[in-house]
């Protein structure tokens, strides 16, 4: 296969994902209404730049912590 196909096929895959990773996002967006919600969207981008503050060593953990911050909000 030709150095130039290979490039168009990466290229292909690397648009592919930018559609998926949308798709994702948006569908996360959603509100109860099923309509985008930017404030949701803005706070996760946010979120994914900065370090991470818990380590979840197993499922359990994870879920421990997730039912703790619904009854402080």
């Amino acid at each position: 296969m030709a150095i130039s196909t290979k490039t168009k096929m990466v290229e292909k895959l690397k648009r592919e994902v930018e559609l998926l990773r949308s798709f994702v996002i948006g569908k996360a967006g959603e509100d109860s209404e099923g309509e985008y919600n930017p404030d949701f969207i803005k706070s996760i981008l946010k979120a994914s730049e900065e370090d991470p503050k818990y380590e979840f060593n197993d499922a359990e953990s994870f879920l421990k912590h997730i039912r703790g911050k619904e009854r402080h909000d």
